[in-house]
């Protein structure tokens, strides 16, 4: 059978190879995303109601409900001081991740190139790859224990082939935070270049230690040349209802719309009436959640003194630097599975940086049980080797 050129640099994550490797018994869960963080109560209730109304089983409208879509500029305006007419310059689509794939396939041509950052979600790279564009990558740097946005990489990650720039904040899976001054120098690279934006901002309500939310749209200019792609799935918990969206210009937007409808038709009305549902009810779980996500992040940090980690300033995981412990992630992986450790390596999430690390997700154990890393890992020998 005949194989695209394109499959030739896409491999699997390596999170469902950890999970099948799950025997049972006590194993922290640290390799994927999923959550143990309560659901908002809109999103149960409304869904349990609405499935005795035959209208939940549609999929009209195919690009979201109006209603749904008139919520999300609410959402977006209210982080972003942006209002996106419902009808023109939104659209509703099965998840975050699949918005990305609509945005890159309706404005990507054949080795057009898309610089994201390393390391970066691996999902946003073999996006790229199936779009037929090039992924580039711009190494992030580790600042005071943090991960930084390296300015000058991400300037000289930029060709004649370049498109767009692909960024998250925070980052998934470093938790790296763009400032004012980083969205500043995005905002001039892409003038300078006349590139777009693709802002993935899935995570972008996940920030901790008291920082405040800055972005793209922040700054003068940048307004037509972003498109923000968003998600029920983070800050709102809600994986496994697929409801997601693009918003930006109206030509972008209706092009999105259509590979949208061509690839998935639509998602099913009752994820999305649950979804307007949780944008328009009450906001303060998001700030209990975070503050949730920031002590499990603390406890980690409280487990395993002395171990290479770097601090996430947001989002659900964090990232371990193994290679500096004289293995590799692969090697590191299994011998943390053998101590009671579910974690995966980022081969494939990024380039030279991301392969040093294996990721710890924090989304899905509680504190009591996230304090036993310590036990655990030490059987492994890993640190005083």
């Amino acid at each position: 059978m005949k194989r695209a050129a394109r499959m030739d640099g896409i491999a699997g994550f390596g999170i469902d190879r950890v999970a099948a490797a799950v025997l049972d018994g006590d194993v922290l869960r640290l390799e994927n995303l999923d959550t143990d963080l309560g659901l908002p109560p809109e999103a149960v209730a409304v869904t349990r109601t609405a499935l005795d109304d035959p209208v939940s089983n549609s999929w009209l409208p195919f690009t979201g409900d109006l209603g749904l879509r008139a919520a999300i500029s609410d959402h977006i305006a209210s982080r972003h001081g942006r209002v996106y007419d419902p009808e023109s310059e939104i659209v509703v689509t099965c998840g975050g991740t699949e918005g990305v794939l609509d945005v890159l396939l309706a404005t990507l041509d054949p080795g057009d190139e898309v610089v994201l950052t390393d390391p970066i979600y691996a999902g946003l790279v073999n996006r790229v790859r199936l779009a037929g564009g090039v992924p580039v990558f711009a190494p992030l740097s580790v600042v005071d224990g943090e991960w930084r946005l390296d300015r000058l990489a991400l300037a000289g990650a930029v060709s004649d082939r370049t498109v767009a720039l692909l960024l998250m904040s925070p980052s998934m899976p470093s938790g790296c935070v763009l400032d004012a001054d980083d969205w500043t120098f995005v905002a001039n690279v892409c003038q300078r270049h006349d590139l777009f934006l693709v802002y993935d901002a899935a995570m972008e309500a996940l920030l901790f230690d008291g920082r405040a939310p800055v972005g793209p749209l922040d700054v003068p200019g940048m307004e037509e040349r972003t498109v923000i792609v968003g998600s029920m799935s983070k800050a709102y918990r809600m994986i496994g209802w697929r409801v997601g969206w693009v918003a930006g210009p109206a030509s972008l937007v209706s092009d999105a719309g259509w590979v949208h409808t061509y690839n998935t038709t639509g998602n099913v009305s009752v994820s999305r009436r649950a979804a307007e549902a949780v944008l328009r009810g009450p906001q303060e779980h998001v700030a209990l959640v975070t503050a949730e996500l920031q002590r499990r992040r603390d406890a980690i940090f409280d487990a395993l003194p002395g171990w290479p980690l770097v601090r996430p300033a947001g989002g659900w995981s964090m990232l371990v630097d193994v290679a500096a412990l004289g293995v590799s992630p692969a090697e590191a992986s299994s011998a943390m599975l053998s101590a009671g450790v579910a974690a995966t390596g980022m081969a494939g999430w990024g380039a030279g940086v991301a392969e040093r690390y294996v990721r710890f997700v924090f989304s899905a154990e509680p504190v009591d049980r996230l304090a036993t890393l310590g036990t655990r890992l030490e059987r492994t020998g890993l640190v005083g080797r």
